[in-house]
């Protein structure tokens, strides 16, 4: 089979390497608009689910990966002047360029061509059998025929700024600050013994009050560093470290599409869905995807068949987590709601932010019984009954108010 893989991130780099093992015939071909080593963000998270399917699919990448990365087991969120510390699941976090080195030079290994600096065009798409669009949520291929994937793009209320620093956390920390224009906060992990990615994000009356919106990119991070002065230890906040040099404030971009095939396009990763950066499962959904479209293109021999396959069997993997993307995203968008609870509630409430039932229960009576559920049989299979049920409601009644 000829193979065009459109976007050299993760998605596509990984799903050529499966390919290339799954029968080292096919003809592969990763086309990057941008130069190698060139990539936006910083540090990219994931957890020990993710390594051991890595290791089932190939076990030279998951060896490279986890050798690359460093980990945490607690987070840490400072409210005011207060600090709450809660052990936690093992966390893993690798530079964001690093993870692309590693790939490119595996796929490479194996026989995938790797072209950097070619831009696809929507009116020129590689001949290939298989066109996979792997190239993020503003993809190309995918807008040459939006009407046919049927894309939705919803942006969330709140604004955000994807950051590097010195500061090398040691847990996943948290720190939220009031300001007399409102909260701000940020999210800050280590992905190197160097470096952390810190994500800061505010709602828009908080920006705009602050001028965050308004100030130079100088004079912005200055500001910022002021306001976290609390975790970062007098090291600096660094804008993009890689084209411009400038970070924006952004609002996050949820992606659907009505069916991820059409003819011989098939969308990957961020072209075909995206989940709130607060759940952290960005890189590692894209990974799944790859890993899932090789092995339906490995287990059915028709093509057609094939996508359709990997396309419902992923659309009933997302639902859970989209669901808790949707509500951690609400978390945040509401937090005067919880800010003021004592430390260890509103700390127990951040990790319940994926909840379905949260929202509809004031937050002590919900951490109230979320303590009783963790004691009780009888209630904890009636928290599993009606958490689903809110969230399909939930999910249904968005989509409404879309259409």
């Amino acid at each position: 089979m000829k193979i065009a893989c459109v976007g050299g991130g993760p998605a596509s780099l990984y799903f050529s390497i499966l390919m290339k093992r799954q029968n080292p015939s096919h003809d592969i071909t990763v086309f990057e608009r941008n130069p190698a080593g060139s990539t936006y963000g910083w540090g990219v998270t994931y957890w020990a689910e993710l390594l051991e399917k890595l290791r089932a699919s190939d076990p030279e990448t998951a060896l490279a990966i986890r050798g690359n990365s460093v980990s945490w087991n607690a987070g840490v969120a400072h409210v005011r002047d207060r600090t709450t510390l809660q052990p936690g699941d093992v966390g893993f976090g690798i530079g964001r360029r690093r993870l692309l080195e590693l790939l490119g030079e595996r796929a490479r290994a194996l026989g995938v061509h790797l072209e950097y600096e070619h831009e696809i065009t929507a009116d020129d798409l590689p001949d290939a059998d298989l066109v996979v669009a792997g190239d993020g949520v503003g993809s190309t291929v995918r807008g040459r025929y939006a009407e046919q994937f049927g894309s939705d793009i919803a942006l969330g209320r709140n604004a955000y700024i994807w950051l590097g620093t010195t500061k090398v956390f040691d847990s996943f920390t948290f720190s939220f600050q009031e300001t007399e224009h409102g909260w701000i906060w940020a999210y800050g992990y280590k992905f190197s013994d160097e470096q952390s990615t810190c994500v800061i994000e505010c709602s828009p009356q908080t920006l705009a009050g602050l001028g965050l919106d308004r100030l130079g990119e100088a004079d912005g991070l200055a500001l910022l560093e002021k306001l976290f002065v609390d975790i970062l230890d007098g090291q600096p906040l660094i804008g993009r470290d890689q084209g411009d040099g400038t970070a924006r404030w952004l609002n996050f971009r949820t992606l659907t599409n009505r069916t991820w095939h059409h003819g011989n396009i098939v969308l990957l990763g961020d072209a075909a869905h995206t989940t709130h950066y607060s759940i952290g499962a960005g890189t590692t959904l894209a990974l799944e995807d790859a890993m899932c479209l090789a092995e339906a293109l490995g287990t059915h021999p028709e093509p057609q068949t094939a996508l359709t396959a990997y396309e419902r069997r992923r659309k009933s993997e997302l639902l859970r987590l989209q669901s808790a993307a949707r509500h951690s995203a609400q978390w945040y968008e509401n937090l005067p709601r919880y800010i003021d609870l004592p430390p260890e509630q509103m700390f127990a409430l951040l990790g319940q932010r994926h909840s379905p039932l949260l929202p509809y229960v004031p937050p002590q009576l919900y951490y109230r019984l979320d303590r009783a559920v963790g004691r009780l049989e009888a209630l904890r299979r009636f928290k599993r009954w009606l958490g689903p049920k809110l969230a399909r409601t939930s999910q249904s009644r968005a989509l409404a108010a879309r259409k």
